[in-house]
């Protein structure tokens, strides 16, 4: 029996997935959603929850056109998402 990630991991991993994916050009909500698979509703409330983490995420253009990109990675290592991709992936089964 393995041992289910908690949601508060989940979470947390989650929103460093989506901001890795933005910081790295996949930053429009089409691509995200293609990307994760996530409902556009989580990936709506993923994206407002990065602030809890200080990482800052700003937005340009439309409803439709709407693209993100990331301003401030606050104090979350970014070299070290990049490091841990596969286990990030593996706990949001990806």
């Amino acid at each position: 029996m393995t041992n289910k990630p908690s949601k508060t991991k989940t979470s947390y991993y989650r929103r460093l997935f989506v901001a890795h994916l933005i910081d790295t050009g996949i930053n429009t909500p089409p691509l995200i959603l293609q990307a994760t698979g996530m409902p556009r509703r989580t990936l709506q409330d993923t994206i407002k929850a990065l602030a809890e983490l200080d990482i800052e995420c700003t937005d340009a253009g439309g409803t439709i056109n709407r693209s993100y990109s990331i301003t401030s990675w606050g104090a979350i290592n970014k070299e070290w998402i990049k490091g841990n991709l596969q286990k990030i992936k593996d706990v949001l089964e990806l």
